[in-house]
């Protein structure tokens, strides 16, 4: 079986749909979602469109977490657009409620076995949501990701695409889809055989053309979501 592991696309679509024409073609059966649906850019409600046509086991992540603040209003929206811009705003603007209910419902950890390969899937790391991962993280906090009872730990969050060996199982983070910090115009995610345990990291080029024409209409004064998709 072919798994696609994907993370943080932020509401956009314009890179998930490369993403999962890609994987289509592998001949992937499965999608495993590890959070960060919203925030930042502007439909995730398209998003879901594109992932509802598949079969996904998810989580959630930090921005769904927000956004359920945001919802029952215990955060403020001003605060929350000035950090990330208006994904957020639009988020509840586009998303019904049975989309909403949805993304709230989600664990924020689960496991799954395919073909007897086990998957643990985190969005920060495995004990903290919040908690990020970069390629050059203290080895010892790396180390700490190792699972006796999983395969592959799977991690997004920091959108650093990075994998390491650990003691008993392999740690994977997955990159971002949607708004990766290290290449701009290109979704990173990664691609799972379980026949013979065996992943490839991918950079699926996009065109972010129209996303940024989205960017300058919602968010001309928030220029790190326009700056970073040129990095």
């Amino acid at each position: 079986m072919k798994i696609a592991a994907i993370s943080d696309i932020h509401g956009n679509h314009y890179a998930l749909e490369k993403v999962l024409e890609v994987a289509k073609k592998e001949g992937c059966d499965k999608i495993l979602a590890l959070g960060d649906f919203v925030g930042y850019y502007y439909h995730p409600e398209i998003v879901l469109d594109l992932l509802s046509k598949w079969s996904v086991e998810a989580i959630k992540g930090n921005h769904e977490i927000l956004l359920h603040d945001l919802y029952e209003e215990r955060i403020n929206s001003t605060l929350i657009k000035e950090k990330y811009g208006s994904g957020h705003e639009q988020a509840l603007k586009n998303l019904d409620s049975s989309s909403l209910n949805w993304l709230f419902s989600l664990p924020m950890q689960t496991s799954i076995e395919l073909d007897n390969v086990s998957f643990q899937l985190n969005h920060g790391t495995p004990w903290s949501i919040d908690e990020y991962l970069y390629p050059d993280s203290d080895k010892e906090k790396l180390e700490r990701c190792n699972s006796i009872s999983h395969d592959f730990v799977l991690v997004g969050h920091s959108h650093y695409s990075f994998s390491r060996r650990c003691k008993d199982s392999t740690l994977v983070n997955c990159g971002s889809v949607g708004q990766s910090r290290q290449n701009g115009g290109l979704a990173s995610w990664v691609l799972f055989n379980t026949d013979n345990k065996t992943y490839q990291s991918r950079a699926t080029p996009y065109d972010t053309s129209e996303l940024l024409k989205e960017v300058q209409l919602l968010d001309s004064e928030f220029k790190y979501s326009s700056k970073i998709l040129s990095r």
